[in-house]
C-alpha cells in the first residue's frame, strides 16, 4: 500500500535534490515542489533550472518559481500564485532544504504537520546558509544533520532527528556535502515514513548555549590573505572548494588553490614577510603566513584545469613565481564580511 502522506517539497540545489529524489523514490505523493527561480549561468549566461527543478521534471510534478513567497513584499502576485497552489495541494506536511527564501508564517501554518527542514549541521552550531562550508573553515572535528520542526527564527524550530558525521583532516566542503546530502535524504525518508505510520516524530528545543551562524559565502573571502596563519588559510582552502575557490594573485593573474598542507619554513627562517615566496625546490613552492607557511599542492591558473603545483611551477607563469619574491595582500575584509566561530 503506497504512502497516504502528501508531502510538498521546497528546495534548490543538489543537496536538497537528492532528498526530493529519495521522497519520490519511496513512494510519497509529492503535489507540488517549489524551487527558485531559473538563474543566468555559465560563460553564456544562459538561464539555467535549479537541481530540484531538474528533478520535478523529471518525475513530472507540479513546480512553483515563485521570486518571494511575501505577500506584502516585492512580488505579492508570486506570493498569491504560488499560495494558491499549496492550497489547492491538500498538504499534510513540507519538507524543506536549502531553499533559499524565508518562508513566511502563512506557509509554515499551512501544512496540517507545519515544515520539516534538512539543516546540514549539529544545530545550534552553524544556523543559516553555509553550515558546510564554515564548519571546514573553523576546524571542526564532527558535523551532521538535524531534522527541524520549522518556526518563524532562523533555523530555531525543536530537533527532531539528529545523525552526527566526522569532519576528516581532509575533507573539503564538496566531499562533505555529498555525504551530508545522503545522510539527510535517508533520514527523510524515514521521518516520513514513521509520521505515516502515525507515529510522532520526538520534539527537543535546541540548546540555548553553542548557537553560532553560518554566514553566506562571499567572493571577497576568496582572496588568501598571507596575513592569517597557515593552518586556517589551509581550512579555508577545503572549505571554499568547489565555490568560490580560494586563490591568490601573481603578476596580474588569478591562480586558485585547490589543496595545501602547513609545513615548517626555511631552516633558520622562524619569520617572513607574509606573501614570501619559498622555492625550497624547482618543483615546490611555499608561501609565509601570519604564522607558519602553507604549501601549494594543487592550483589551477585561468583559463586551465586543475593540476599538481608541480607542473604549474614547471611552465613558463610557474617559473615567473621566484624564491623570495612577495604575492600582493588583498583588502582586509570588513568587519560584516568576518565570519563569527563563537562556540566551538
Amino acid at each position: 500500500m503506497p504512502p497516504a502522506l502528501r508531502v510538498a517539497f521546497a528546495g534548490t540545489p543538489e543537496f536538497a535534490a537528492e532528498a526530493l529524489e529519495a521522497i519520490v523514490g519511496a513512494g510519497f505523493a509529492v503535489p507540488l515542489v517549489l524551487t527558485q527561480p531559473d538563474r543566468p549561468a555559465g560563460r553564456g549566461l544562459k538561464l539555467q533550472r535549479s537541481a530540484v527543478a531538474e528533478v520535478a521534471a523529471r518525475h513530472g510534478l507540479s513546480l512553483q518559481q515563485p521570486r518571494s513567497l511575501k505577500r506584502d513584499g516585492r512580488y505579492p502576485e508570486d506570493a498569491l500564485q504560488a499560495g494558491r497552489a499549496l492550497e489547492a495541494a491538500a498538504l499534510d506536511l513540507m519538507v524543506v532544504a536549502a531553499y533559499g527564501l524565508i518562508l513566511p508564517p502563512w506557509v509554515l501554518e499551512l501544512p496540517r504537520l507545519g515544515c520539516l527542514n534538512i539543516h546540514a549541521s549539529l544545530l545550534p552550531r552553524w544556523r543559516g546558509a553555509a553550515p558546510i562550508h564554515r564548519a571546514v573553515e573553523a576546524g571542526d572535528t564532527r558535523t551532521g544533520i538535524t531534522l527541524m520542526q520549522m518556526d518563524a527564527g532562523l533555523d530555531t524550530g525543536d530537533m527532531l532527528i539528529v545523525e552526527e558525521e566526522p569532519i576528516s583532516p581532509d575533507d573539503t566542503t564538496a566531499r562533505l556535502h555529498d555525504r551530508l546530502a545522503a545522510i539527510g535524504a535517508s533520514l527523510t525518508v524515514q521521518a516520513l515514513q514513521r509520521l505515516d505510520r502515525g507515529e510522532a516524530l520526538p520534539r527537543q528545543a535546541q540548546p540555548v548555549q553553542g548557537v553560532t551562524y553560518a554566514h553566506k559565502i562571499a567572493k571577497a573571502e576568496a582572496p588568501l590573505d598571507w596575513r592569517q596563519p597557515a593552518d586556517l588559510l589551509e581550512r579555508r582552502i577545503r572549505a571554499f572548494d568547489p565555490f568560490p575557490g580560494a586563490h591568490l594573485v601573481w603578476d596580474g593573474a588569478m591562480l586558485k588553490v585547490w589543496r595545501a598542507r602547513t609545513v615548517a619554513g626555511p631552516d633558520g627562517v622562524l619569520a617572513a614577510e607574509p606573501g614570501t615566496v619559498w622555492r625550497p625546490d624547482p618543483a615546490r613552492v611555499a608561501v609565509a603566513c601570519g604564522a607558519g607557511w602553507l604549501e601549494l599542492l594543487e592550483v589551477q591558473p585561468a583559463g586551465a584545469r586543475r593540476m599538481p603545483a608541480a607542473a604549474f611551477l614547471a611552465s613558463s607563469a610557474g617559473r615567473q613565481l621566484a624564491d623570495g619574491a612577495v604575492l600582493a595582500l588583498p583588502q582586509p575584509l570588513a568587519a560584516a564580511q568576518v565570519p563569527g566561530s563563537a562556540g566551538r
